[in-house]
């Protein structure tokens, strides 16, 4: 089967092209091989070319994809069109694909910098071609660095739940505390914050569980060394109850949101919140 494969922020997705033509080498399409118009016309003459305002793409979203999905109906397509597998980016490519981002908004940036922009996005592209969009307005030619990069997002009013994360295992109760505070006056809810809080606390979880092979584990995490300080200083105050205990308050903010219990599911947040940031305190926040 002819399918070309590139990477995109997304699910593995499959494209058909169903006006088919055959690749010149030269990145211009010509007429089909079995075009049966005179030699001398070209691919603008060719009474075999299809009209291009009647092509047609189908976009085809999945979990997964491999020869195994590649069946009698893929090949059915294929007769009369072209299959392109898109596949997701891995985390380890998204530095590079960052560098030649800021790279063709004529921005630089320190390995550090671009580490930290790549944890920060987490994977979605369209939020870092944002951020490096911004940047390119604000850099005025500079090289970036990770203070520059912090101070780039300190000046954005809006808040989001990495921020608060990072404020809250950070140690910095007050921001976390101002964080939560701000993303309820702008009409958030509970339980989309709730699933990266979570990944961060499992995260902590496992990194609490390696003990002496704490690099070791880093490694394993793909944690970008930029952002290790800051999970050692939890680490350093927390141990694997306290982040137990930090996982079964995340499910009972869960329940409550949901109706399945009783209490203020922000009240409760902002508990949760206090003793991530502040382990010592925690048995009198959550229970």
């Amino acid at each position: 089967m002819r399918c070309g494969r590139v990477r995109a922020n997304s699910a593995t997705s499959a494209t058909f092209s169903m006006s088919k033509a055959v690749s010149t080498g030269t990145g211009l399409p010509t007429r089909a091989a079995s075009c049966r118009c005179s030699p001398r016309a070209n691919s603008s003459t060719c009474a075999c070319r299809p009209a291009s305002r009647a092509a047609k793409a189908a976009l085809i979203t999945a979990n997964d994809w491999s020869k195994a999905h590649e069946g009698a109906w893929v090949k059915s397509i294929d007769q009369i069109g072209t299959c392109v597998v898109i596949w997701p980016l891995r985390r380890e490519e998204l530095p590079d694909w960052i560098g030649a981002r800021l790279a063709s908004r004529k921005l630089s940036a320190t390995p550090d910098a671009i580490a930290w922009l790549a944890d920060r996005v987490e994977g979605n592209l369209l939020a870092a071609a944002q951020e490096i969009d911004k940047l390119a307005l604000l850099a005025d030619g500079r090289a970036l660095d990770v203070a520059t990069l912090e101070a780039s997002v300190a000046d954005d009013a809006r808040y989001d739940a990495f921020r608060l994360t990072d404020a809250a295992i950070g140690g910095d109760a007050g921001r976390a505390l101002h964080i939560v505070a701000g993303l309820r006056a702008e009409g958030e809810e509970v339980i989309p914050l709730l699933g990266w809080i979570l990944n961060q606390l499992r995260l902590l979880q496992r990194l609490s569980a390696a003990g002496s092979n704490l690099a070791g584990a880093f490694r394993n995490e793909r944690i970008w060394p930029a952002r290790e300080n800051l999970f050692r200083r939890a680490l350093k105050g927390g141990d694997a109850d306290h982040w137990e205990r930090c996982l079964a308050q995340a499910a009972r903010i869960d329940r409550i949101a949901k109706g399945r219990d009783d209490g203020d599911a922000w009240r409760e947040l902002e508990r949760l919140v206090a003793a991530i940031a502040k382990p010592r305190a925690a048995a009198e926040l959550i229970a």
